[in-house]
């Protein structure tokens, strides 16, 4: 197994960069969560069973995936500036994506429905 490179502190517009992307991902999840919950109290329930409750489910559960996820994402991407490594590729990007259309197309559904 290879040494692990020294670390060295990067400039820090890179280090603050990565601090704002954090951010934005908390942002991210607070909006969703705000969303969740504001389905939950705000909507009248639509004309499917539990349609209502599932959205709002839908929307903290991603607000939690997207927050869990974001400081470990912070964590390493430090860590690869420090190294000189490349930066790590996120996972989260797509799995963002594809639970907002999730969440669009079922709030379509629900609406169309009821």
């Amino acid at each position: 197994m290879p040494a692990e490179p020294p670390e060295a502190e990067p400039d820090y517009r890179f280090t603050l960069a990565n601090e704002r992307t954090f951010l934005a991902w908390i942002r991210t999840a607070l909006g969703l969560l705000a969303a969740g919950v504001g389905v939950h109290q705000l909507l009248p329930p639509f004309d499917l069973p539990h349609g209502t409750a599932a959205l709002a489910l839908g929307c903290i559960a991603l607000a939690a995936v997207v927050a869990a996820t974001s400081f470990p994402r912070w964590r390493r991407v430090q860590h690869a500036m420090r190294t000189g490594r490349p930066l790590p590729r996120s996972r989260m990007v797509p799995l963002l994506a594809g639970g907002v259309l999730v969440l669009a197309v079922a709030g379509a559904v629900l609406v169309a429905a009821g």
